[in-house]
């Protein structure tokens, strides 16, 4: 394993390792920060707090009725749900009583929450009432015998919650009709809980906290088991490489992060929820990101420090005509993963807020973060950063050997945020970790004489034209920056000749963009293999929720 030598660049007070014995399991580290922080809003949710006391209590009487179904200890419950003050309630009341947690996207079709379901064994679901239609459509072909059903307003007060629920269902028709008879509502089942006392399971470092299932871009959705040691590191690296500028804030103020990514998702159920538990900080909890009025109204009445998001958020979010209604005068992190950032967006996104994009990576395998830039950097540098603190990064070849300095390999991550392997999969396990305890990523980079590594693509998203590598993410820095262009996608499709070619799709952000005018652009600014051969306009680009771009949804038919 070579040398650390990232660790010169480490800002000030940035150790080189962090103590990943401080917590036995996240269940310690969450019931220290319910005691510490008890009178502290941990959540803010359509203009009501929800208090760590509150987050404490409720769980333990939900925990107490997930143990009252007769489940055994390390039994799977999944979660379906955007963000709510139900999800972390569910999530500590999961782990506290001694379950999994499975995290299921409320998007899914009735197929793809099948599988998971299935593949998981989970016999408990914790579902808002919105996707409850979607359940029905599959309960019966899984192994899911109990159902906690939450709708948006249960957290919000009587009268409050009873008119958001009106509304939700019957102005806005967004709780399609069901059928699920023995479904239990969240309230009732807190309500239950309360008559009980938890049952304190011994939970160990070792133990599964979370099956995190990964967006099956590769093939069938597989689930990376996550250890509570995994997770735990993670969350304390991340408190160590964010302390650099979050130590310097006011005395007596509260840290305070946007959530607007999912926290299904590894990236804000990580960096968002538990980093910020951590830290006895709240979250301003976003339900829809994509409405991107309503984000930005939310945010005008909070003053916040610390935001994650994708590049696709940052992008809708600065070009959007209300972005200056909010006060980003506070904000100290602006952290992007999930997918590339865009240098245009991160320059734009400086000049509005003057706060840069700090970019970082990892996957679902990695409990998300690997690497980031150091928080103290005041400009975008288009890299992923240096690995965090005790974490190894090596680049390897075809044959599993390291590269040389500045020669393009798979990244492959070693540290204590690394998954122990895929659920039920040890082929798959096998094939993505190396004999002395590498994960390889399946993503291409390079790594300088400092440490800093760069992304250059995943290998399955590499163009291969006439046998010159091609790859989708410069093609897309390119053309970010072309006038008129608000997002674009490359992608690579059969040509008879070059064996593939690329296909350029782009969303117009000025109408009057046409097809010449790119294909000028193009020809100014990329060699001759990297022409698109193939340009198509669309309204938007296909995505995931958390806002990766979907290339291959995009490939269609052979270039012409």
């Amino acid at each position: 394993m070579s040398d650390r030598i990232w660790l010169k660049h480490y800002p000030p007070g940035v150790p080189a390792d962090i103590d990943t014995a401080q917590f036995g399991s996240l269940v310690d580290l969450m019931e220290e920060s319910f005691r510490k922080y008890a009178s502290r809003a941990a959540y803010s949710f359509m203009g009501k707090d929800i208090r760590y006391a509150q987050v404490d209590s409720l769980s333990q009487a939900l925990g107490v009725y997930l143990q009252g179904l007769g489940m055994e200890r390390g039994d799977r419950v999944a979660v379906m749900m955007p963000n709510l003050p139900q999800y972390p309630i569910a999530v500590a009341a999961i782990l506290r009583a001694g379950y999994v947690v499975v995290n299921v996207n409320p998007l899914y079709t009735p197929r793809e929450l099948e599988h998971q379901l299935c593949d998981s064994g989970a016999r408990t679901i914790i579902i808002i009432e919105n996707f409850a239609k979607t359940l029905e459509s599959c309960v019966a072909r899984t192994p899911v015998k109990h159902v906690v059903l939450c709708a948006m307003g249960d957290m919000l007060g009587l009268l409050k919650g009873s008119m958001v629920n009106y509304v939700v269902r019957n102005v806005r028709k967004m709780v399609p009709a069901f059928h699920l008879p023995d479904a239990v509502r969240f309230n009732d089942a807190v309500a239950r809980g309360t008559r009980g006392t938890l049952r304190r399971p011994t939970i160990k470092s070792g133990d599964m906290a979370l099956l995190q299932y990964t967006g099956g871009t590769t093939g069938v959705s597989k689930g990376a088991i996550l250890l509570h040691r995994n997770l735990v590191a993670n969350v304390l690296q991340s408190e160590a490489w964010n302390a650099p500028v979050m130590k310097d804030l006011p005395e007596g103020e509260q840290p305070t992060s946007v959530c607007a990514l999912p926290l299904y998702h590894i990236f804000a159920f990580t960096v968002n929820m538990m980093l910020s538990m951590r830290m006895g900080g709240k979250n301003i909890l976003i339900p829809n990101p994509r409405d991107l009025a309503a984000v930005l109204k939310e945010l005008s009445q909070h003053r916040f420090h610390s935001f994650p998001a994708v590049n696709t958020l940052f992008n809708g979010l600065a070009n959007h005509p209300d972005f200056n209604s909010v006060d980003w005068s506070h904000l100290r992190v602006a952290l992007g993963g999930g997918t590339a950032v865009q240098a245009p967006v991160a320059r734009l996104w400086l000049e509005k807020t003057g706060c840069p994009i700090c970019e970082g990576y990892g996957l679902s395998e990695t409990s998300p973060s690997a690497t980031c830039n150091p928080v103290t950097n005041t400009a975008f540098t288009g890299s992923i950063g240096l690995p965090l603190p005790s974490t190894w990064i090596e680049l390897l070849d075809d044959n599993g050997d390291p590269v040389a300095s500045g020669q393009a390999g798979e990244i492959a991550i070693k540290g204590p945020q690394v998954m122990a392997g895929y659920w039920q999969r040890p082929d798959e396990t096998a094939k993505v970790m190396t004999p002395d305890g590498f994960f390889k990523t399946g993503d291409i980079g390079i790594m300088d004489d400092e440490g800093f590594v760069r992304i250059v693509d995943r290998k399955k998203d590499m163009i291969i034209v006439s046998g010159f590598n091609v790859y989708p993410n410069e093609l897309e820095e390119v053309m970010a920056a072309c006038p008129g262009v608000m997002e674009c996608a490359a992608v690579g499709v059969p040509d008879a000749k070059t064996g593939e070619a690329v296909k350029l799709v782009i969303v117009r952000k000025d109408a009057a963009l046409t097809e010449s005018a790119v294909r000028a652009y193009c020809r100014e600014n990329l060699t001759g293999y990297k022409q698109p051969r193939t340009i198509e306009f669309k309204d938007e680009l296909p995505k995931t929720p958390v806002g990766k771009i979907l290339r291959r949804e995009l490939r269609g038919q052979p270039a012409a």
